[in-house]
């Protein structure tokens, strides 16, 4: 029943937004509704499911979202983005602009997650975009390629890092053997996959981009400018690092997670820019805080679709689409690689949430890992890889990429979801290519 309620409340969210033109908010929380009511559940249990997920889903990125918005404009009117931009665009041409995007996207993206390198990541898109006259998509799609495959394939973020620890896979031969998958799946799914998007011109969202002239004023300089923007990532590639290599708590390795932590390092970087490109440079206060009130209500709409995300995704799991997966799931026998990978497949479809998706499958897989004949980290690749597959109108990043490149939900479907199956399968390819080089462990 939970599947059959899967396909209908999706055909609603569809008719919704497609033909009705619905607001893609009201249309996730109507939907939302549709699906705990076809799943069994009464009003008063669907209606505290969504605001469970709306409430989580908001509380975990709302904040993060907006410290990432309001560090973005602060970027975007002190010229530090377009200080960049034009470094970037002499010193590769714009022939190479994707490449660069795509590199930059992939090491930040290590100690980053998606959402929050996908925040410090868009103004720089839209200034390249604007200074260029590339199609954003085009530009945007190598750095949503390389976030997503870092994020859903490698230590130390959340869930390959939890599969690694059920697995008892080592967590640095983890990230080694799936660099070069990542790194490849971010290729092929984003320069190579963007080329079928050339065509696809669209401008960014009314108030979170507006063209700005700098001829009266000098630019930043290059290099405080990317440090303002790297201190995030550079806080958390020191967290990340404290973490691996060590796993004793004491007061340093506790501060460092904390200031890793995304909403921490975000919040921080933000006071750092207010100094270095506004208060240093002779920009007011109050002109610093219009900066921030603008940004966050050009955010807000987005903040609250993603939320509306994360409700779809609870009323799914709080119906049992993770049970009816596992059951379906539960009797198959084939390859163990394939086995997690098509499980965590199934999962992601189903609910939207890469880590849930990920982590289902690796309790699936786990009885057999022993006895398998597979290193157990190329079995916690597989089951990344598929998690990262069938991304959908219930997964935030799908509403992120929508929003934030201004698509509609064909587009959307064609670039993002077209996007994530293919980092996925050559995710799946790569694991097949190494565990055949590297034999049984």
């Amino acid at each position: 029943m939970p599947l059959i309620a899967l396909a209908i409340s999706i055909a609603i969210l569809l008719v919704l937004t497609v033909r009705l033109k619905l607001n893609a908010f009201l249309a996730l929380l109507v939907t939302s509704f549709c699906a705990g009511i076809l799943n069994g559940m009464g009003a008063d249990a669907a209606l505290k499911s969504i605001l469970k997920g709306f409430g989580d889903t908001a509380g975990s990125l709302a904040p993060m979202i907006l410290f990432g918005a309001i560090l973005g404009k602060i970027i975007e009117e002190s010229g530090a983005a377009h200080s960049i931009t034009g470094a970037i665009v002499n010193v590769l041409g714009q022939r190479r602009i994707q490449w660069a995007v795509l590199l930059a996207a992939f090491l930040i993206g290590l100690p980053m997650f998606y959402n929050a390198g996908f925040v410090v990541l868009i103004p720089l898109i839209y200034t390249m975009a604007s200074a260029t006259g590339l199609p954003l998509v085009w530009l945007g799609m190598p750095m949503a390629a390389a976030l997503s495959g870092v994020h859903g394939m490698l230590p130390p973020h959340p869930a390959p890092a939890a599969i690694a620890l059920a697995f008892h896979a080592d967590a640095g031969r983890t990230l080694l053997y799936g660099l070069p998958i990542a790194f490849a799946g971010a290729v092929i799914s984003g320069p190579v996959w963007a080329i079928c998007f050339r065509n696809l011109r669209t401008e960014p969202p009314p108030g979170l981009h507006v063209e700005q002239s700098f001829k009266d004023r000098p630019l930043p300089g290059v290099w405080v400018s990317v440090t303002t923007i790297l201190f995030p990532v550079a806080l958390m590639i020191a967290g990340s690092t404290v973490a691996l290599a060590t796993r004793r708590v004491n007061a340093f390795t506790a501060t460092m997670r904390f200031l890793a932590d995304p909403n921490v390092a975000l919040f921080l970087a933000m006071i750092l820019a207010c100094y270095t490109l506004g208060l240093r440079r002779g920009r007011p206060f109050e002109a610093l805080m219009k900066d921030a009130s603008g940004a966050i209500a050009a955010i807000a709409l987005v903040v609250f679709i993603i939320a509306g995300g994360g409700a779809f995704k609870q009323v799914l799991l709080d119906g049992g689409m993770g049970e009816s997966v596992k059951h379906l799931t539960s009797g198959m026998a084939f390859a163990p690689i394939l086995l997690g990978f098509l499980t965590a497949v199934f999962m992601r479809g189903a609910t939207g949430s890469a880590t849930v998706a990920a982590i289902t499958a690796a309790g699936i897989v786990l009885p057999i890992v022993p006895s398998s004949g597979v290193r157990p980290e190329l079995l916690v690749l597989a089951v990344g890889a598929g998690s990262i597959s069938l991304s959908h109108f219930s997964d935030s990043g799908f509403w992120m990429f929508k929003e934030y490149f201004n698509l509609g939900i064909r587009d959307t479907l064609a670039t993002w979801t077209g996007m994530e199956i293919l980092l996925s399968l050559v995710g799946l390819a790569g694991v097949l290519v190494e565990n055949a080089l590297l034999g049984p462990p």
